[in-house]
This record gives structure tokens, C-alpha cells and sequence, in this order.
């Protein structure tokens, strides 16, 4: 594993922000007066490192808004593909060396195992009250955005008729020769997010093996990011994904008339980026500073109406949030999958082995 940095995005503090400090820099409403002890103490660490499996593109607004309101914080965003986020994780706190104060990332799976598994640090948000219940894991594990498993297709070379609407649909449409080399979707060998979302259709749609089996018969190209499959589609080169995160497909969709996206009519996974503490954090006070901002209104509002990832909280309004999604949807064909250790069952090494291996046999891998 290369372990080189894909992207840091750091924003200092600015002389910019100097005449705003007595007044964004005091304890947000509606928070215990006790709150400026945590502000004057990251005010003191100076400093946050975030790990992220989100885009730096999507990532800037949270970090700019967040030092609007601690100018005197630097923060330090590293962008990786959730496997790295966790290998990278993993390798820095087994060798004692500098590693990331908080971790972000869409692979539910992998996050959990290091939170299950005592790597995280326990602290209770102010603003854990405001999300789903299934959202929240022993003060400790936090979902922040509420995002679809998606089809996405060429509407320039798919047909109306051609486009499926369910699971089903996908599985009897893909094996077309139409489709031959022209299926995408995660290389789940080196996509956490991709494992994820296929662990669980195995465990949500009774023709899994079908699917599997069009994969193979589609000979699927897989690729271990979403940007790489729309631009892939966009062009022609693919026709269809599968399972790709809705949240960036309909964001870009919305520029791009060759992109049609589907939200399946029989299920939609819904995946939530998972945040935690470093249990080892070095600056403590900042990393709940910001874990506190990630969830409060004022942040989900960012993360849906600048980031475009989907606010997980149902105060917060606009196209790309939670509320939004399950109107659209319909809240009986909504799964999000649970901030819970259940969610890595198939990170255990006899089973991820045996499921790969099943995967290999049928879909293969192009």
C-alpha cells in the first residue's frame, strides 16, 4: 500500500477572520455555558487532522465554514479512498507515529471495525439528540450524511425501455448483448464502500446469485472509484453502473445530459459517512470542536447545500438531504444501513475470503 497523501487541503487561519473572533468564536447557541472551556482549549491545540474519504472538492465548504467560526484552527484535510483511509489509519497508530485526529469516511464497514474494535474515543455531541437513532453508536461512531446506492446510465445510449427501475430489472437487463463490457461498478477488492453496498444487496435481494452471474455474463468492468465509472459512463465507454454513490451521481447529472440516474424502486441502500475520534487524538478539544460542527444544524446544512452529500438531519432543508431523499424514494424502500459493528460481519477474514472468492467465481473481474 502506497500510503502517499492523494490530496491535503489546509486552511489557515486568516487576518481575514481577526474583527469576527469575539463573536464566532463564543459558544454556539443553545450549548452549555461550560462549552467555552472546549473552544479556548482547541483555541490553544491550534491545530485538526482529518482523514477523509470524501472529495476535497466536497470537503472545502465544511472546512471554510468551520474556520469562519475558530479562525485560530488549522485545519489539515487529507483525501483518500476509504481503503486507504483505514490501512493508513491502521499502519500510523500501530507504529506510535503522527496520524489523523479524526477519521471520515463512507465505508461504514471499515470504520466500524476500528471504532468496535477500541480506536475511537468516547464523546458524547451536543447535537447527538438531533440524529436518527440508528445513526449514533455508543457516543462514540457518528453518521453525518445520508446517501443512495444508485444505477447510473448513458441517456444517449440507453433506452427508455432499456433503463431498469429495480434490482430485477438490472439483473435481466445487463445480460443483453448490448451490455457486453459495457456494465460498471466497484472493484470491491479495493473499494471499502463497494464491498459494503454488495455485502448487503447479499443480504437484501433474494436473486443475488443472479446478479452475480449477469455480472459475469456482462464481463462487468469495475473501477474503485465513483468519479472514474460517471466519467466512464458519461462517455460512453460504459453504458450502466451499479451501486455507485447517488450523492455524487445526482450532483453531477444535474450538469451533464448524458447522465441519468435511478433510485431503485424495490430498495435504496442508504449508506452514512461514519466520523470518530482517534482515541490517541492530540488535539482532543479541536477534533470534538469539529465533530460537534459535522452534526449541528449549521454544519448539515453545509454538507447539504454546498458539499451536496445529503444532510442526515431532518431539520435541515433543501434537494440533497435526508428528508428529500425519503419523499422520493418512498420511507418503505429506504435501508440505510446502521452505525453498528453489524455492519462489518463480512470484514471478518474467513468470510470477506469466501464471499470474494464467490465473486470471483461468477461476476470474475475486468
Amino acid at each position: 500500500m502506497n500510503f502517499k497523501k492523494t490530496a491535503v487541503a489546509t486552511i489557515f487561519a486568516s487576518a481575514a477572520f481577526a474583527f469576527a473572533v469575539p463573536v464566532l468564536a463564543q459558544v454556539p447557541a443553545g450549548y452549555p455555558a461550560g462549552y467555552q472551556q472546549l473552544i479556548d482549549g482547541a483555541k490553544k491545540e491550534g491545530k485538526l487532522v482529518i482523514y477523509g474519504a470524501t472529495d476535497s472538492k466536497a470537503a472545502q465548504p465544511l472546512i471554510k465554514d468551520f474556520n469562519a467560526m475558530y479562525p485560530d484552527i488549522t485545519v489539515e484535510y487529507n483525501d483518500m479512498n476509504s481503503t486507504e483511509v483505514y490501512n493508513r489509519f491502521f499502519s500510523e497508530n500501530a507504529a506510535g507515529g503522527d496520524t489523523a485526529d479524526v477519521l471520515w469516511s463512507s465505508a461504514m464497514d471499515l470504520q466500524m471495525k476500528l471504532a468496535a474494535g477500541g480506536y475511537a474515543l468516547q464523546y458524547k455531541s451536543v447535537e447527538a439528540s438531533k440524529l436518527p437513532a440508528w445513526a449514533v453508536w455508543k457516543d462514540t461512531a457518528y453518521g453525518t450524511t445520508f446517501e443512495p446506492a444508485a444505477f447510473v446510465y448513458n441517456k444517449r445510449l440507453v433506452k427508455p425501455e432499456e433503463v431498469p427501475q429495480t434490482h430485477a430489472d438490472f439483473v435481466r437487463i445487463i445480460q443483453q448483448p448490448k451490455f457486453q463490457d459495457k456494465v460498471t461498478t466497484y472493484d470491491i477488492e479495493k473499494s471499502g464502500v463497494g464491498f459494503m453496498f454488495m455485502t448487503q444487496d447479499a443480504r437484501d435481494f433474494a436473486q443475488y446469485k443472479q446478479l452475480e452471474q449477469a455480472f459475469g455474463v456482462a464481463r462487468v468492468r469495475v473501477q474503485s472509484s465513483t468519479g472514474t465509472m460517471l466519467e466512464r459512463i458519461s462517455s460512453g465507454e460504459n453504458l450502466i453502473g451499479y451501486n455507485m454513490l447517488g450523492s455524487y451521481a445526482l450532483v453531477r447529472a444535474k450538469t451533464d445530459p448524458s447522465l441519468g440516474v435511478v433510485l431503485p424502486k424495490d430498495y435504496t441502500l442508504v449508506i452514512s459517512r461514519i466520523q470518530f475520534i482517534n482515541k490517541l487524538t492530540k488535539h482532543p478539544n479541536a477534533a470534538k470542536l469539529w465533530t460537534d460542527y459535522m452534526l449541528s444544524k449549521r454544519g448539515q446544512t453545509v454538507i447539504a447545500n454546498a458539499s451536496k452529500l445529503y444532510a442526515i438531519r431532518a431539520d435541515v432543508t433543501g434537494e440533497t438531504t435526508s428528508s428529500e431523499l425519503i419523499k422520493l424514494i418512498g420511507e418503505k424502500n429506504v435501508k440505510p444501513l446502521p452505525v453498528s459493528p453489524a455492519v462489518a460481519e463480512y470484514l471478518d477474514p474467513a468470510l470477506r475470503l469466501a464471499f470474494l472468492k464467490e465473486w470471483k467465481a461468477n461476476a470474475g473481474k475486468k
